[in-house]
């Protein structure tokens, strides 16, 4: 199948101007200012793009595509993550992760949730582990896990600063970043370790040790959530002076915003600011995870569930509220997460890269999105669904 997409602005995610793109299978196979429709090719669809924008496939680096919770109890886990939760909002690629519960939902399942989302149509990557120090992996080593497993592409969600935390130290921090940076480097994958950042007062102090003491570089590790609180924030500005990658949040619940937390515009918009690369920053939705509420005591007082469409929309809003640019915005959950992921025939449009692109139209709301080259949303609707929707 042949698809050409016609006179679209093209961001890629620098600005390219005015371009036709033609997409054969999965790949972007031209770039030009005009592509001739081929009268001997029978099979070619031409999409008219004169009045969208088009961008790389958004990339959401850190989703519960087998749901989350369970702070709550049994009733407060959260429900499975469905395709088109991801495309509506311009996701076609996904990295899953299991967070706080370690024990009734295990990696095979997560494996075996990515499995299924890719043969619905889109790209879903996972990491081995949980909150929990020691990392419960499939094969018994983060390394095996990074080695043996095509989905697996660094470990975590590995909590720190939090009471729902292991209390991992300094040396069995080390140790885990040693193994994912080995795994990574013999498997040519990006051996991440992706770190949820509670409130605590010690921030990322855990981190910065194990840079400090050790070999391991700090981008050998991904700290989410920082901008959930002020302090954290500001931590997160002197964190990433040293070299380290910050992500922010973007599913949020009104108390959050009233008890400090940042909004992702506002929040890349100060970093910026302040001279951070914003190669150095992403956004990820956190997209079905539970938002759950305790009290001074620790105790859970309710719930909310994060959502991937809010991805996106936290980009619209930093450039629609924040006045930053497309161009620099649309790079948090493009370019920026391929590079760290090592994703590298993803996040960009170029020749010879996957097929994932994103239109938007000039109220910049998603319209369109191609996933592997095949169109998974029309005109804001979606003409894929996954199996059970």
């Amino acid at each position: 199948m042949i698809t050409i997409l016609k006179n679209g602005d093209i961001y890629a995610p620098q600005y390219l101007g005015k371009k036709d793109i033609l997409i054969a299978g999965s790949k972007i196979s031209t770039i030009a200012d005009e592509i001739p429709i081929p009268e001997w090719i029978g099979d070619v669809e031409v999409i008219d793009a004169s009045n969208k924008i088009i961008t790389p496939g958004f990339i959401d680096a850190h989703v519960h595509i087998t749901g989350g919770g369970g702070e709550g109890g049994y009733k407060s886990r959260t429900p499975e993550l469905n395709l088109t939760d991801a495309t509506i909002g311009g996701v076609t690629t996904l990295v899953g992760v299991l967070g706080t519960d370690g024990t009734t939902r295990t990696m095979g399942n997560l494996i075996a949730k990515a499995k299924g989302l890719r043969e619905e149509g889109i790209s879903c990557y996972v990491h081995t582990g949980s909150y929990q120090v020691p990392v419960k992996t499939l094969t018994g080593s983060i390394e095996g896990d990074l080695l043996y497993v095509e989905e697996i592409i660094g470990a975590g969600e590995i909590a720190i600063s939090d009471h729902r935390s292991s209390q991992p130290t300094v040396e069995e921090f080390a140790r885990i970043a040693s193994e994912a940076r080995n795994g990574g480097i013999l498997s040519g994958k990006a051996g991440i370790v992706n770190i949820h950042v509670g409130d605590s007062k010690d921030q990322v102090d855990l981190l910065e040790e194990v840079a400090e003491s050790t070999d391991i570089p700090i981008r050998q590790f991904y700290p989410t959530h920082m901008n959930r609180t002020p302090e954290l924030f500001d931590a997160g500005i002197r964190y990433a002076k040293k070299g380290g990658y910050v992500d922010f949040t973007t599913s949020t619940i009104p108390k959050f915003l009233e008890e400090g937390e940042l909004k992702c515009g506002s929040a890349l918009k100060k970093m910026l600011e302040a001279d951070v690369p914003v190669e150095q920053i992403t956004f990820t939705s956190d997209g079905q995870a539970s938002l759950p509420d305790f009290d001074q005591n620790g105790d859970y007082i309710g719930m909310k569930i994060g959502k991937v469409s809010s991805l996106y929309n936290a980009v619209k809003e930093a450039v629609t509220e924040y006045q930053i640019s497309l161009e620099t915005a649309v790079k948090v959950i493009t370019s920026n997460p391929a590079s760290i992921l090592k994703l590298h025939h993803k996040g960009r449009i170029e020749t010879g890269l996957d097929a994932d692109l994103v239109m938007l139209n000039r109220d910049l709301e998603v319209d369109g999105v191609f996933a592997l080259g095949k169109e998974m949303v029309r005109n804001g609707e979606p003409v894929v669904t996954g199996t059970f929707e």
